[in-house]
């Protein structure tokens, strides 16, 4: 993984700088809504409250969230740039390789044409936002989760128990899932070299036992992922739960007040998002960390290292 993101910052050092301080903007603005939500429920309960404070919650409410958007909005564009140029950077390369011949030897059409196609652009999307998505949703959970424990500890240590048991159900899953990935690639890359051979009847079996074993692959990736997300909801179902409940029970002994509990759940539901965005990034990181591996070694001149 180290050597993937190394390669990533050595073609695009500059224009990442950017995208990490578009990130960490956007996660600093992202417990500021939860703060406005439990002012204007504490507000309503407020026998001296008055509808032009309302109103200026609601108004600063807004524009955060529009702050946050339209710096999102931002980060998106650059870095799908920036993800669309690495992958004509690598698809270059590739074709050069194939041109000029890796080791004396000329690499077979077919895999040219998958690692050109599929292998390239989804290593290449992955680069461009390589760097600022993780810090997006890294911060942010520290941002929310911080805020909950500052007005609730109880409630904080709820919020961070949800995470670290997830982290570590995906982490083992996902070792399994890159085997059956890289073993994926291999086969479809045999399998259009034999397509785009000169006798394709000869080969004929051969090409359809190897879709049956992509299938194969593909069914326990499925198992594995599916089995995965059904053990990750159920925890953030406990984690609400728990939440509710313990928050109820405080409320009721007049330690919390509703709108606390109310920003909690909330906050919950802000976590669930980046929480599972770094599931899926890990995922991501994983898969791509093979692929970059696959690629890198139609790259590669003997005795000469990575291209």
């Amino acid at each position: 993984m180290f050597q993937l993101y190394a390669v990533i910052w050595q073609a695009s050092g500059r224009r990442q700088i950017v995208l990490i301080f578009l990130s960490a903007a956007i996660a600093a603005l992202a417990a500021v809504p939860l703060e406005f939500q439990k002012r204007i429920v504490n507000l309503l309960g407020d026998p001296n409250a008055s509808w032009q404070k309302l109103i200026l919650l609601g108004t600063g409410m807004m524009a955060a969230i529009l702050l946050s958007l339209g710096l999102k909005w931002l980060m998106g564009y650059r870095s799908g740039l920036l993800g669309e140029d690495l992958i004509r950077l690598i698809r270059a390369r590739l074709v050069r390789a194939a041109a000029h011949g890796t080791g004396g030897e000329r690499m077979p059409a077919g895999t040219l044409a998958t690692a050109v196609t599929a292998e390239a652009e989804e290593v290449g999307k992955f680069a461009g936002s390589a760097f600022s998505n993780p810090v997006v949703q890294i911060g942010t959970l520290v941002s929310v989760v911080g805020y909950i424990a500052s007005n609730q500890p109880a409630l904080g240590l709820v919020a961070l128990a949800m995470i670290m048991p997830q982290l570590a159900l995906v982490y083992l899953s996902q070792r399994k899932v890159n085997a059956l990935l890289a073993r994926r690639v291999r086969i479809l890359r045999r399998a259009t070299n034999r397509i785009t051979g000169d006798d394709m009847r000869k080969l004929e079996d051969e090409v359809m036992a190897d879709f049956d074993r992509i299938f194969q692959a593909r069914r326990v990736m499925f198992l594995w992922k599916l089995s995965t997300k059904f053990l990750l909801s159920a925890i953030n179902g406990a984690g609400t739960v728990a939440v509710l409940t313990l928050g109820g029970w405080m409320v009721l002994n007049r330690t919390t007040d509703v709108g606390t509990v109310v920003a909690a759940v909330s906050g919950l539901s802000r976590i669930q998002g980046p929480s599972a965005f770094l599931i899926a990034f890990y995922r991501q990181v994983s898969a791509n960390r093979v692929k970059f591996e696959l690629l890198r070694d139609l790259l590669v001149e003997p005795g000469r290292g990575a291209a």
